[in-house]
């Protein structure tokens, strides 16, 4: 893989750095990761890290509104930001004469953001816009990562609707986003990583210009999410006014992606095994053969792999005709997990599931904004960067038997079960 080699310092702020040269292309890629998501939003701030999200592009102290943006693109280069459960990022690609500008912006706005009344009365209304197109008036909105939360989770962190409650978000005011981002987006509270087309002594030399004056804050204590698993079937229903045809997800709690990384990575290796491509288990059983589901799918995270700290969440997602009931898919996927945990998968199985995860990672990481973002990500939530350039590695050395241990864990008495029942027409 490209990109292979890195550099690591922190500056006396507590800012984390990540620098990963790769001089093949005159392209270079600046991300800033803070260590705050959806799960460490207060109650009765519900979707307040996303809005503040929002908010990080409105101007900062140096540059009015849209400043950030003609900048960026004025140089051939694009920008974007999301909110995860456990980080917020940020990001810049652009030709690489372009690197001081990036780090200008990213450094400028970490200093201070321009957050007026106007800019939040506007950004909670275009939040409200995003959640109505995205969630409300779709078909399927927040199918599963929304709605299943709640069934299988207990904790509010973990349970609730991070996208954002629209009487809540109603209710934020300036007092809230400042302590927002006297808390959270602290240099020492955030990773920044440059990759692409830098030399190595010019970018150092650049990143303490521009962010060696930021003034240091301490990084807030982040306490655990974790919580039990469930002690039985959990249930619940939703009402879709918009939906088709029902459909079903089921939740499994997954071991913890930090420190038992071996059984995640099995557990990534089972779900495509289970319904990546017409050949998996789930995909010949429930679509081809029976048939009992018009669509099935298998997923580790509600946002993806590597998204989260623990508990993280393994999905298996069904839609179905409304003569097909909820527990002949169920009492199929309980069969199907049963086979496997009795009797591992072949050599030749396993070995097609895994070269496709690794010519996937392969392409991803080939891009510079998923490389950037990655290493950032990885190295805000384990510690090593380096982990990126070794998943290829580490998945192709996922066992038959390990897969099979995994599904031995995917158990009825220790789920959630979520139906969606059509309300329309």
């Amino acid at each position: 893989m490209l990109g292979n080699e890195l550099t690591r310092f922190t500056l006396a702020n507590g800012l984390r750095v990540v620098l990963a040269p790769d001089p093949t292309a005159p392209v270079v890629g600046v991300s800033v990761h803070y260590d705050v998501g959806f799960r460490s939003e207060p109650e009765g701030r519900t979707g307040f890290a996303h809005l503040f999200e929002h908010l990080m592009f409105q101007g900062s102290e140096s540059l009015e509104k849209l400043a950030h943006f003609r900048h960026v693109q004025s140089a051939g280069g694009t920008f974007n930001g999301s909110t995860h459960p456990d980080y917020t990022d940020y990001f810049e690609v652009l030709p690489s004469a372009g690197l001081e500008r990036a780090l200008f912006l990213e450094a400028d706005r970490m200093r201070a953001p321009k957050i007026t009344a106007e800019n939040l009365r506007n950004q909670i209304d275009v939040v409200k816009e995003e959640i109505r197109l995205n969630v409300l008036n779709r078909p399927y909105g927040g199918f599963p990562w929304i709605l299943l939360p709640p069934v299988l989770y207990k904790t509010f962190p973990n349970a609730h609707n991070g996208y954002g409650d629209f009487t809540e978000l109603e209710s934020a005011n300036l007092d809230d986003c400042a302590q927002f981002f006297d808390t959270y987006y602290a240099p020492a509270n955030a990773i920044l990583t440059v990759a692409g087309d830098v030399e190595l002594g010019r970018a150092r030399e650049l990143i303490e210009k521009h962010f060696g004056d930021v003034p240091a804050r301490s990084a807030p204590d982040r306490p655990s999410f974790g919580e039990p698993r469930p002690a039985g079937q959990l249930e619940s229903e939703h009402v879709d006014p918009h939906a088709p045809l029902p459909a079903l997800a089921i939740g499994y709690r997954m071991p913890d992606p930090i420190n038992e990384l071996d059984g995640y990575l099995a557990n990534l290796v089972l779900a495509s095994v289970l319904a990546e491509g017409d050949g998996s288990r789930l995909q010949q059983r429930l679509v081809l053969k029976e048939p009992l589901v018009t669509d099935v799918n298998a997923a580790c995270g509600l946002f993806g792999p590597f998204e989260a700290r623990d508990p993280d969440t393994f999905t298996i997602t069904a839609v179905h005709s409304p003569e097909v009931t909820q527990d002949r898919v169920l009492r199929a996927v309980d069969e199907e997990l049963d086979r496997l945990a009795a009797t591992p998968p072949s050599d030749q199985e396993l070995a097609k599931v895994t070269a496709r995860w690794v010519a996937s990672l392969h392409r991803e990481h080939d891009r510079l904004v998923s490389r950037t973002l990655a290493l950032g990500a990885f190295e805000l939530l384990y510690g090593e960067p380096g982990l990126v350039y070794q998943l290829t590695d580490r998945l192709s050395a996922v066992t038959p038997d390990a897969v099979s241990a995994a599904a031995k864990t995917l158990r009825p008495d220790s789920r959630a079960v979520l139906t969606v029942t059509p309300a329309g027409a």
